[in-house]
């Protein structure tokens, strides 16, 4: 696990409500407060899309929706003259890319072990802060697969030219 803080607030908000660059993810949850606090769940309900809307919209075997689906909502949410008194997202890798970090790395674990692999992003007073969390389906004292997501995302947010502290 690891904590960074983001230097420049007002071009990493760009990219993540504005722009693809955050996309990918998968949102677990978020809350934003302005006038009120709004809680997102970004777990997808069963229900509520017909099967071959599921099809349609590539739901099948996703838990969560991705950002890109929920980045709308949330951009009406935060926008306007006053900046949010703090928000708070969690993201969550999706399969595909966790197995490919498995790929990339090398790594020994395999999917099923993994729970997920996180970054959470926090904004209040005090600044706009990201940080990793790992989450595994067994005990291990292997800390390789943290490392590992800990160095994707410093990669990740470098390529996106986002500037940061390691805190």
């Amino acid at each position: 696990m690891i904590s960074l803080q983001i230097e420049d607030i007002k071009s990493f908000m760009n990219k993540l409500l504005l722009k693809p660059d955050f996309d990918a993810f998968l949102l677990v949850e978020g809350t934003v407060t302005t006038c009120n606090t709004f809680h997102i769940d970004g777990e997808i309900k069963p229900g509520y899309y017909t099967k071959e809307e599921e099809e349609a919209l590539g739901l099948l075997g996703r838990r969560f929706s991705r950002w890109q689906e929920l980045r709308p909502f949330c951009l009406d949410l935060i926008k306007g003259k006053r900046t949010p008194l703090n928000f708070r997202f969690t993201f969550k890798l999706s399969g595909e890319n966790t197995e490919k970090l498995l790929e990339q790395t090398g790594s020994a674990f395999s999917p099923q072990d993994i729970s997920g692999l996180f970054l959470n992003v926090r904004y209040d007073s005090s600044g706009l802060f990201c940080t990793t969390a790992t989450a595994l389906t067994l005990f291990t004292m292997d800390k390789s697969l943290e490392h590992s997501w800990d160095q994707m995302i410093q990669k990740f947010l470098l390529r996106q030219e986002v500037s940061f502290t390691l805190l």
